[in-house]
């Protein structure tokens, strides 16, 4: 089932909010604005079904709101460092938000603009499709590109996102998803007695400025390793961040894998993300401090991230699996939420 309707105007166009919902009942309800999800509803172990997605009950509430709640990020997720970088021989800078970091796209991240609603189609696992064309020069990125974003609400309760992007020149293109989930419902205390497991056996360390410094560490014996599943705040307060905000290798792109499970044991929901993005950033909303759905405040540790993506500052790091798109080539990549009840 597909259900669409006016959510109000920015800058005198129209945004939209469209919900799908699969033979199983479960939904998803999504906006234009930033090409976001609002609310994810999945079943849980009382028979009932569960908004696990943070976010806020109306388009101002992305508008105004500073966290990327459920919004694609783009053109570049994540932190290019120095906030630039070289392509063909040419230097671009790029807008340094984050102390001399450009992060997640610049000043106006792809999660600030409007898309326009490219297609729908009904049936048992429902879809939405969302373009945006991003002009050369865009927060100084080279080249036009033209990204498009799918939701499908499978039949087999999976959230799929697929992207694909095709560009006029070359350019680097690195998409993801900034969803917060709360596997316990959105207004149900924080994440840190949710397990996770991450298949990833190494991570990229990172210097003070958050930056890889190229070392592609293994887990085994750290803080990071989610090899095996444990509850996120088993060694959060020795992670030297004050929370998790690190990227974790996964292999090579291009390879559908297994990324994560998260399981929160009061509501019976699990979790598994899919991905063939080369890594996965693990952010465990360190900075969170906002008013949400229903007026509820969430901060710190209120959701979790599971950013699939290249690995920041891959530009600027030719030892990582480059996210270069050649003029003419086509970038796509898939990413799915899938969940159970245990």
């Amino acid at each position: 089932m597909i259900n669409k309707k006016e959510w109000g105007l920015v800058d005198g166009q129209r945004a939209e909010l469209v919900e799908l919902k699969n033979k199983n009942g479960m939904s998803v309800a999504l906006t234009n604005y930033g090409a976001s999800i609002v609310n994810l509803c999945v079943p849980d172990k009382s028979g009932g079904f569960t908004d696990v997605m943070l976010g806020y009950d109306n388009l101002e509430g992305y508008i105004n709101g500073s966290s990327s709640q459920g919004a694609v990020i783009g053109r570049y997720a994540n932190r290019i460092g120095g906030a630039c970088f070289k392509l063909n021989g040419r230097e671009y800078n790029l807008y340094k938000n984050e102390g001399d970091n450009c992060l997640h796209g610049g000043k106006i991240s792809y999660g600030k603009r409007l898309w326009n609603v490219l297609d729908m189609t009904d049936g048992d696992s429902p879809s939405v499709s969302f373009i945006y064309i991003s002009p050369d020069g865009e927060e100084n990125f080279p080249a036009e590109l033209k990204l498009v974003t799918q939701y499908t609400l499978t039949a087999e309760n999976a959230l799929k996102i697929e992207y694909s992007a095709v560009s006029d020149g070359d350019t680097i293109v690195n998409p993801t998803n900034h969803a917060y989930f709360n596997l316990g419902g959105y207004g149900v205390g924080d994440i840190l007695n949710t397990r996770l497991q991450l298949f990833a056996e190494s991570y990229t360390p990172t210097d003070e400025a958050q930056i890889p410094t190229g070392e592609i560490a293994p887990v085994a014996g750290t803080v990071f390793d989610f090899t095996d599943s444990k509850i996120i705040g088993e060694d959060i307060n020795a992670s030297k961040t004050d929370g998790y905000d690190h990227n974790f290798i996964l292999g090579e792109p291009g390879v559908r894998r297994k990324a994560a499970v998260a399981h929160n044991a009061d509501s019976g929901i699990a979790m598994s993300v899919y991905t063939d993005m080369p890594a996965i950033q693990l952010y465990t909303a360190n900075h969170l401090d906002e008013t949400g759905k229903g007026g509820i405040y969430r901060g710190k540790f209120g959701g979790f991230c599971l950013e699939t993506q290249f690995t920041p500052n891959t530009p600027n790091m030719p030892e990582f699996p480059q996210c270069v798109l050649k003029k003419g080539a086509e970038f796509k990549s898939v990413t799915e939420y899938s969940f159970a009840v245990r």
